[in-house]
């Protein structure tokens, strides 16, 4: 059985979806008319805090031009964001089967389907930003967009949300870091504050849905939940950097992506993106055996 969490108090399920659908009639964005898609993007600002950029103190780094990692800063804005993109149309899919699967009288479900509607704008959101900067759609890997059609159906319980607070928190990290930066493009901060703003009532309900979820699982179960959120983790990881981003500037895109995942600046940025969620996961039992090599794989344990 899960351990009590001393800083996730888990009410009344009911009561906190009501308290959610609440704050969602009062505060929400709609990016068509909150974003302002055809301001001018500023000349010198940056996409991705340098720091958090794969290359980052490696010599390839350091032979390329401030112009180039610039446009490197970019393309791996991009690509983070894309990817933000394919995994929100996969966490609709799940959460419409919940749905599907419950009763939609009862106000958690109805959250559910309000996260829907929020995660709707999201993925148009992101659509645009990747549009506006110029850059590929890169998204994950193609095999994996092709096997990640499976996961609306092998995903439930514990690793469904817990895969969800996976994607959701580590680009949370990442995004709270740049809305206080001045460095960074106007258009980036502006989407980045209407993603925080938004996803904090989707975190707040799926960490009290995994909490609920991992009470009394069975060892055969809990090992299930545990090696899926494990492997979701690292897909979701390991598709955060495309080689062809780094063809964007002129590099060899194998070569720069292997020294990107060697790199152990870019392996403490990914720690820093995990700090919050990864603890979380581990108090609540679903960071185990038998996933654990892909969670050292992921570069999200310190």
């Amino acid at each position: 059985m899960a351990r009590s969490l001393p800083d996730t108090k888990v009410g009344d399920r009911e009561k906190t979806a009501a308290r959610l659908l609440a704050s969602s009639a009062k505060k929400f964005y709609d990016p068509e008319v909150d974003v302002d898609w055809d301001a001018p993007l500023v000349d010198g600002k940056h996409y991705l805090l340098p720091h958090r950029i794969s290359l980052y103190g490696t010599p390839m780094w350091d032979r390329l031009s401030e112009e180039q990692r610039l446009e490197l800063g970019k393309h791996e804005a991009a690509t983070i964001v894309s990817v933000g993109l394919w995994f929100e149309l996969l966490l609709m899919k799940m959460l419409v089967k919940a749905a599907y699967n419950g009763d939609t009288r009862t106000r958690h479900i109805q959250y559910a389907l309000t996260e829907v509607a929020d995660e709707c704008r999201h993925v148009t959101m992101f659509a645009r930003l990747v549009e506006r900067i110029d850059c590929p759609a890169y998204g994950p890997p193609r095999h994996l967009h092709q096997v990640a059609k499976i996961l609306p159906a092998i995903a439930y319980g514990p690793a469904m949300y817990g895969s969800i607070l996976v994607a959701e928190e580590i680009t949370d990290r990442l995004q709270r870091e740049m809305t206080g930066s001045d460095e960074i493009q106007p258009l980036m901060r502006m989407v980045n504050r209407i993603h925080i703003m938004e996803e904090a009532r989707h975190v707040t309900f799926a960490r009290e849905e995994v909490v609920r979820g991992m009470a009394g699982l069975g060892r055969a179960e809990l090992r299930y939940q545990r090696l899926l959120t494990a492997l979701v983790s690292y897909c979701i990881c390991r598709s955060l950097i495309h080689p062809r981003a780094y063809a964007a500037v002129g590099l060899d895109p194998r070569e720069a992506w292997r020294v990107a995942h060697a790199n152990p600046h870019y392996r403490e940025s990914m720690r820093f993106l995990g700090e919050r969620i990864v603890p979380f996961l581990d108090d609540a039992g679903l960071v185990g055996a038998p996933g654990m090599r892909l969670w050292r794989d992921s570069h999200l344990l310190g």
